[in-house]
């Protein structure tokens, strides 16, 4: 039978057995090191509330704290909430880490003078 992927679809090396973690929108329980992990942080307002408490504040130089989550999918959430893509035979097989794209500030913010 054809070996669809060198790791077998896990990261566990000679490992024998891992913990199980839940998927953060299924539930379903997923071994630790086949879950899609994704780390956010988050500001804990949304921006038009940011900008109220910032005209509104009494100290220059408070700052709003974040939200720091950790999110686990299961192989099927990740799929269909496009964290992770189907990928064909060739680029599957290429152990390079995927291009990363990161978004400036300085381009969504509007110029007023």
């Amino acid at each position: 039978m054809p070996k669809k992927r060198r790791n077998g679809g896990r990261s566990k090396k000679n490992r024998g057995h891992t913990n199980g973690v839940p998927c953060t929108h299924c539930g379903r329980i997923v071994p630790k090191d086949k879950a899609i992990k994704r780390y956010t942080v988050r500001n804990m307002v949304d921006a038009s509330s940011l900008r109220d408490i910032k005209d509104n504040r009494a100290f220059e130089n408070f700052s709003i704290p974040k939200l720091y989550t950790k999110l686990q999918y299961c192989i099927s959430c990740g799929i269909h909430l496009r964290v992770v893509r189907v990928r064909n035979h060739e680029v599957r097989r290429s152990r390079a880490p995927p291009v990363r794209v990161f978004k400036r500030e300085e381009e969504h913010k509007t110029v007023t003078n």
